[in-house]
């Protein structure tokens, strides 16, 4: 099991735009792709409700208050439990699945993005959860940096920042 990859899920949802089944179709990638397809309206309520809990494991992580994050992770455990399973369409694509036979595609997607948050935590600490640095943006993500230095969600929002910053240095530094 590729357990950063559900970690990645558990960012998915807290930076997903979940206005409707549409939009919320962007946070269903990689392996989750058969997802898109099966989630309805109830999935979607699902998703909405837990987002913010999700989003609040980084914000506690980011600020260093650990026992509180892992309260909150053991709290999502809880409420989103993973019960493995093995499933293929045949003996050469045997994978596993974090929930039982028939479950929602949001029971298995949040089981999913709980379950890799709790492996992220035990294996990297919550130093390795990221808010964006840019104050105009509200993203979240893992911090997979060789030296824990990452600061943005994205080169995006990095260059965007620099530049915004740079551009401010030369206003300052210009005569009036």
């Amino acid at each position: 099991m590729d357990f950063a990859a559900y970690a990645q899920t558990a960012v998915s949802l807290a930076n997903g735009t979940l206005t409707d089944l549409d939009a919320a179709a962007d946070i269903f990638t990689g392996d989750l792709g058969w997802m898109r397809e099966e989630a309805d309206d109830r999935d979607l309520a699902a998703l909405r409700r837990a987002q913010p809990r999700f989003r609040e494991v980084f914000a506690l992580g980011t600020s260093g208050r650990d026992p509180e994050t892992v309260t909150l992770v053991n709290a999502l455990l809880d409420d989103f439990p993973a019960r493995p399973r093995i499933s293929g369409h045949d003996a050469s694509d045997w994978h596993m699945h974090v929930t039982g036979r028939g479950a929602s595609a949001a029971a298995e997607f949040l089981a999913g993005a709980a379950w890799g948050l709790a492996v992220w935590l035990c294996e990297h600490g919550s130093s390795r959860l990221g808010a964006c640095a840019d104050a105009r943006c509200p993203n979240v993500y893992l911090d997979t940096s060789s030296n824990r230095c990452r600061r943005f969600c994205s080169e995006r929002c990095a260059t965007r920042a620099h530049v915004a910053a740079h551009r401010a240095r030369k206003r300052a530094a210009a005569p009036a």
